[in-house]
Formats: C-alpha cells, structure tokens, sequence
C-alpha cells in the first residue's frame, strides 16, 4: 500500500496540474511566512518555502508524502511576488515589457517516514512583448492575475503576452514542475506511472 500523499497549498493551480497525474491525494494548506530574507537569492528563496511548505504539513501527518512548492519571478535581479491588486500588476506588466522574466519555482517532496527529502527549483523563462498600457489593461480586465507571480496565467490568455517561451517544463511556468516531480515521487515511493 501507498503512503497517503499530501499537496501542501491551498493553490487551485496547483492542484489542477497535480490531478494530472492521476494520483489519490489530498490538500492542505501550509501555515508559513512567505516573507523574503535579506539578500536571499530566488533559488534560496523558492527552495526554502517549498520545503518549508512540505515540512509544516509532515508535521502532522508523519506517514505521508507531501508535496511542497513555490514560485517566484525575478526581473532585473528582483524578486516579484503575486501582485496582489491591480494597480501593482499593471507595474508589473508595464516593468516586463521587452525583458526576459525568469520563473523559479521551487518544489520539495518530504517522507518523514523514509527519511526521504529531495528539494529543486525548476527555471523557466518568459520573453514579454512591448504592448500598451491600454492592450495591457484589457488583459488584466479580461485575466485578473492578482494571485500569480508575474501577473500572468500562462495556461489562459496570457499567452498573447510572450514573444517567447524557453524552458524544459511548461508545466512549471503554472506553478508544479511535474516532470521533476515525477521523479521524486519515485524516488519516496510512490508510483506514479
């Protein structure tokens, strides 16, 4: 028998592309600061939540796998968050335009019981286009990414953003990096093909 495996989020992205494994999992939402150190790099900085994520959750259930991750764009050596509001998207976007994003995301599977911890940040890059204030307000209208780093879903309509994608893993750029993941979960146990 399988250990129950656990998504530590409450991200509706996430689970999206965890169902797409087909794998009998639950959610539960991690309960840490997000808030990022001084001077820490983004790499540090998804790597520690994820694992931070996944080590809050096997906490209390020390029989699981749990599944933890992060994300984070950085865009002229900063660090950008989920914007949050639209006023703070739309700088963003606007501070995007012409540049090269680069996406890391973090992701951790934790076992406790098999004394098992693989911890990884996947990158994936994003090449805006140079678009219009007003092309730029009609995509937040119509998307609405306040909770997405970068301020862009790039599974939906944000895609009329980018002039070019580069990466090993779309799936990554969304929030999950599930070729990376595939093998961890292997590698703590579980059977995933």
């Amino acid at each position: 028998m399988q250990n129950k495996i656990i998504l530590a989020s409450s991200s509706p992205y996430r689970r999206q592309l965890l169902d797409r494994l087909h794998l009998d999992y639950e959610c539960h939402s991690p309960n840490i600061d997000e808030s990022i150190n001084d001077g820490e790099q983004a790499r540090d900085y998804v790597c520690r939540l994820a694992q931070a994520k996944a080590q809050s959750i096997a906490e209390s259930y020390p029989q699981a796998v749990v599944i933890g991750s992060d994300q984070c764009a950085l865009l002229d050596d900063e660090i950008l968050g989920k914007p949050g509001s639209h006023v703070r998207a739309l700088e963003q976007l606007r501070r995007a335009q012409g540049k090269t994003v680069v996406f890391h995301t973090g992701v951790c599977v934790l076992s406790l019981e098999r004394r098992y911890c693989a911890v990884d940040d996947v990158l994936f890059e994003v090449e805006f286009r140079n678009l219009t204030d007003k092309q730029l307000e009609h995509y937040l209208e119509v998307e609405q990414p306040y909770d997405c780093a970068g301020s862009f879903k790039a599974e939906g309509y944000g895609a009329c953003l980018f002039s070019a994608l580069r990466g090993d893993d779309p799936n990554a750029l969304i929030g999950l990096p599930l070729l990376r993941l595939t093998t961890m979960l292997e590698q703590a146990g579980i059977e995933v093909v």
